[in-house]
């Protein structure tokens, strides 16, 4: 069931908007709620944390250039070649 829904946007991005629609031959509103939709998918797809995790989060931090399956693997080479 189709329902009515009113925004408030930029009125530049409202025209930017309905151009791109065009040259996808999709209306605006068509392309708003296939990226409602996704939204909602994402967030559906995300496994819930439970609250102990989600204290966790950020508690330590790793350098961005950690490759973790490579420390991995030195971690259980170590512990094996006792």
């Amino acid at each position: 069931m189709l329902a009515k829904l009113t925004l408030t946007v930029e009125k530049e991005i409202i025209e930017l908007a309905k151009a791109y629609a065009s040259q996808k031959g999709r209306s605006l509103s068509d392309l708003i709620e296939s990226y409602l939709k996704t939204l909602v998918q994402k967030e559906n797809d995300e496994p819930a944390l439970s609250p102990n995790v989600r204290k966790l989060l950020g508690a330590i931090k790793a350098p961005k250039d950690l490759d973790y399956k490579k420390e991995l693997a030195n971690i259980l080479d170590e512990k094996h070649s006792k």
